[in-house]
């Protein structure tokens, strides 16, 4: 899914309307549309954006992909979490970049 999708599909779901993203990150509503429809964003307002949808920007390595969209899955579809918590909180990427450390 295109990185402006997921933006979007993320402000919808945590119930934020375009215009609530001026008081959020600073940006007037039709920027923000413009942003979602066509917008060429910058780094910096990505970043912006993304802070203001309690989120974060990441880079994952394509062939880590698959790991990490399966434990967000696992994560996400009410599995238990006690095993999967514990892991994530002590060592988030443990084991999916290919370190052991």
């Amino acid at each position: 899914m295109p990185l402006l999708d997921q933006i979007k599909k993320r402000r919808i779901a945590l119930g934020f309307k375009q215009s609530d993203m001026q008081m959020r990150v600073g940006m007037s509503r039709q920027q923000y549309q413009r942003l979602e429809a066509s917008g060429n964003p910058r780094l910096n307002t990505l970043e912006l954006v993304a802070k203001g949808l309690n989120s974060e920007i990441m880079l994952i390595p394509q062939e880590k992909r698959e790991a990490v969209l399966a434990l967000l899955a696992s994560h996400t579809a009410g599995a238990p979490c006690s095993d999967i918590a514990d892991n994530v909180i002590d060592a988030p990427w443990k084991g999916l970049l290919g370190d052991d450390d």
